[in-house]
């Protein structure tokens, strides 16, 4: 039986400037210039193009005069990504591009940024935002398991530093961070502080995904999926999450994640033993230890140690978000800063990292959402056609 994505192939991969505040730019346009970008990367010719993904697709099919041309309003990083892959398995397109940016959408700089502040009553009737939301499973882990600030602060301290080398990176040159730095750094929901948290920028980027059957003439090394899966537990941002809260299984959303990762590896024919590196999404530093235990690299109460004894920094046993991440590289609006995970694992399984390249990556892993948001979406990319 054939692999579900053996005939697709990510052709190009692109990252606009990222900053800040990126003057002269609307969500729109830079959207478009990544879109561009990972053309170019790819070396496939526009008018090639016969399906776009991603919430200004019908916007890229008119300024690219694609038309007719399929398009998809899916805008949710990796699930968005597997579906423009079933797209060309199914033989509704063969050449998909997606593009995402944000710009211009946090204005009110002396607020929290506006994605922090669900407007449903019963989250901010209790005074929830995102941070403790997320804050609420940090402090459940480490009641149950005795994970240590110091631990969380760790994890934090080593993407910041990923990002402090990245000369992409909108924190470039910020560090060289310590667990102490961070720990240092003000409370912002206990037991974040300031340093254990994403920051908000702006920024665009692309994907290009092909049939195999075009990669003799693409300009970049092609990276194949090897499996993909996502979990929810419900809608983000609108209810406290709970640690143990179940579903039709004995999953726990304390675990989300861990049957995408499962369904993921099995598709793939690997386990979490076969992985190089892990792009996982950042939100908050205690993500990348859950994940850690969601995914199978070290045992459910373990990710504390496993972190301290830096087996996710540079020549660790899985370096993780090696480009900085949210907390560093860039967290542009809602939509380009989730594709930016398979952005950076695309970049590794080719060995084209401009920093933090894991010798010999052959394989990646890499995540979006989190515990606090109620969902996970896992993607399993490589560097042999499955």
């Amino acid at each position: 039986m054939a692999h579900p994505y053996h005939d697709v192939a990510i052709a190009g991969v692109f990252n606009t400037v990222q900053a800040r505040m990126l003057e002269g730019h609307d969500s729109e346009s830079i959207a478009l210039e990544g879109a561009v970008g990972a053309l170019a990367d790819a070396g496939v010719d526009p008018r090639l193009v016969d399906a776009v993904v991603g919430n200004f697709a019908q916007e890229v099919v008119l300024k690219f005069s694609l038309g007719p041309c399929a398009r998809v309003l899916n805008s949710l990083g990796i699930p968005a990504v597997l579906q423009a892959a079933q797209m060309i398995m199914a033989g509704q397109a063969r050449v998909v591009l997606m593009a995402a940016g944000g710009a211009g959408l946090y204005t009110e700089r002396a607020s929290t940024a506006p994605w922090t502040r669900p407007a449903n009553e019963f989250v901010v009737g209790f005074g929830l935002f995102t941070a403790a939301e997320f804050a609420l499973m940090a402090r459940r882990h480490m009641i149950t398991y005795g994970t240590t600030p110091e631990q969380l602060a760790t994890a934090a301290a080593t993407i910041r530093n990923n990002g402090h080398i990245n000369p992409q990176a909108v924190y470039r040159g910020r560090g060289p961070f310590t667990a102490s730095d961070v720990l240092d750094s003000r409370m912002v929901a206990d037991p974040f502080h300031l340093l254990d948290c994403a920051m908000t920028s702006e920024g665009g980027c692309g994907l290009v995904l092909v049939h195999a059957d075009l990669v003799p003439d693409l300009r970049s090394k092609p990276v194949w999926i090897l499996g993909g899966g996502s979990d929810s537990f419900g809608p983000a941002y609108q209810i406290a999450p709970v640690w143990e809260m179940k579903g039709r299984s004995d999953l726990i959303a304390g675990m989300v994640g861990r049957h995408a990762a499962a369904s993921a590896f099995r598709t793939g024919g690997i386990g979490p033993d076969d992985v190089d590196v892990g792009e996982f999404y950042d939100p908050f530093s205690f993500e990348i230890l859950r994940q850690l235990e969601a995914y199978g690299f070290c045992g459910e109460g373990e990710s504390g140690p496993f972190v301290e004894d830096g087996q996710i920094g540079p020549g660790g046993r899985i370096p993780v978000t090696t480009d900085g991440g949210t907390m560093s590289f860039s967290h542009a609006g809602i939509n380009a800063q989730q594709l930016q995970r398979v952005i950076r694992g695309v970049q590794q399984v080719r060995g084209e990292c401009p920093t933090a390249q894991v010798p010999g990556a052959e394989v990646a892993l890499c995540s979006n959402g989190g515990s606090g948001a109620l969902f996970t979406d896992v993607i399993l990319l490589g560097g042999e056609r499955p």
